[in-house]
């Protein structure tokens, strides 16, 4: 069912490129007014004037381990269309290091951007949803963005996936202590996404994301469009009645038992 989001306030970290720019587009041509934000001015500005093509949208510099910035640019936002009604946690950190290599600051900016920042956005976020008027069955909705390496074990990825594997399981606390308020929040879990860095990944890498590919059951990543649908689903009233759920978008990857040859 293709929602009406006319009216509605949404904001998508990580929105310059990849998922997120997908998913601003698609809350954009639904008719939702867009703040995305991003830390690579460059690409920020390049996906502002992308999206003005498409409908309302406004671009914001911040990097989302700043909590006190990330949290400031909410409250900035809501006050100045007087709601919120939408919260897209996409932004992400990842170190590719075997775990005797991996510092203890690494792992700190991966839980600072995956976890923490999903902690203090929510919970502002939260703050300004409860007060404000329903809209239809629900306040506000909120969606993170997790990955399969957060709920099966990947190799050199550790900080990643613990950090991802939090979100998830935050995810549904958050959405028991907020459900009451008519707040939802739920996890998408991709798995292989054709994205700009999975390109880059690729060119150097050709055999192995040959064989990557080769081990998802449907044969092929994702595209961003489609994991865009699944996160817009979420957030509309069409998945009025789902709460604290991870979704795996990830061509049944999350579901197979593996097999060897």
């Amino acid at each position: 069912m293709l929602q009406d989001l006319n009216g509605q306030v949404a904001i998508v970290t990580g929105g310059s490129e990849g998922v997120g720019l997908a998913t601003a587009r698609l809350l954009a041509s639904r008719g939702a007014t867009v703040a995305i934000c991003a830390r690579r001015p460059a690409k920020l500005e390049e996906a502002r004037k992308d999206l003005e093509q498409v409908g309302k949208v406004e671009a914001h510099l911040l990097d989302v381990a700043d909590l006190a910035a990330y949290a400031a640019l909410i409250e900035d936002v809501a006050a100045r269309h007087g709601r919120l009604d939408m919260l897209v946690n996409n932004a992400m950190s990842v170190f590719f290091l075997p775990l005797e290599e991996l510092t203890i600051e690494n792992w700190r900016r991966d839980f600072a951007v995956n976890t923490e920042a999903v902690f203090i956005s929510t919970q502002t976020a939260a703050k300004i949803m409860a007060k404000q008027e329903m809209n239809g069955r629900q306040r506000g909705s909120i969606v993170n963005i997790s990955s399969t390496c957060g709920i099966r074990a990947p190799v050199r990825m550790s900080s990643y996936a613990a950090s991802k594997a939090a979100m998830v399981h935050f995810t549904a606390a958050a959405a028991m202590d907020l459900a009451p308020h008519a707040i939802r929040v739920n996890c998408i879990v991709p798995g292989k996404v054709e994205t700009t860095a999975g390109a880059a990944f690729a060119a150097g890498n050709s055999d192995l994301d040959r064989r990557i590919w080769d081990a998802i059951p449907m044969k092929r990543g994702g595209q961003p469009e489609e994991l865009a649908e699944a996160i817009v689903f979420m957030l509309s009233e069409a998945a009025s009645f789902i709460t604290g759920t991870a979704l795996p978008v990830d061509g049944g990857k999350a579901a197979q038992l593996y097999m060897p040859d």
